[in-house]
């Protein structure tokens, strides 16, 4: 079936399988490789992307359920070489080891900041949840998040 969204802010149409998954499309398809595979359940956040302005694990979602919508990926973030102040900041803060689980990290934190603009550490924990990390123990991510939330409201960016 074709479908037509937008990714990144680029519209595109493509033709899917009625069982292909959002993340399938994303990785093998548009060559975008942020989102991974982790678990394959939504229980691990690796492939967590933007649709429609809500987090989504896209391992849980069919590429059809993408017709019609907006997705955002960390590719998405960046502007030309200059880096969202979430990237910048979860380098900064040292919150990138592997880099397996952080683009799920980052896309979560940029809807809370979307929606909560200074959370509370407890705020970044609760929204992080959904999202595993092996290497940095968490401490080191949500100091990051903390980090973009102080440096976007001083200025002004986001």
């Amino acid at each position: 079936m074709e479908i037509k969204f937008t990714i990144n802010g680029e519209e595109r149409t493509e033709q899917v399988k009625p069982n292909q998954r959002l993340l399938d499309l994303i990785r093998k398809d548009l060559g975008l490789l942020s989102a991974k595979e982790g678990c394959g359940k939504g229980e691990c956040g690796a492939c967590t992307v933007i649709m429609n302005g809500e987090p989504v694990t896209s391992c849980l979602v069919l590429a059809a359920q993408a017709d019609g919508a907006e997705i955002l990926t960390v590719e998405g973030l960046a502007e030309g070489d200059k880096l969202h102040p979430l990237q910048e900041a979860f380098i900064e803060a040292g919150a990138v080891q592997c880099g397996f689980c952080i683009p799920g990290c980052i896309m979560t934190a940029y809807c809370l900041l979307k929606t909560n603009s200074l959370p509370t550490r407890q705020e970044i924990r609760t929204a992080l949840a959904g999202n595993i990390c092996r290497c940095t123990g968490y401490q080191k991510i949500v100091d990051a998040v903390q980090l973009a939330a102080d440096k976007m409201a001083a200025g002004g960016e986001g």
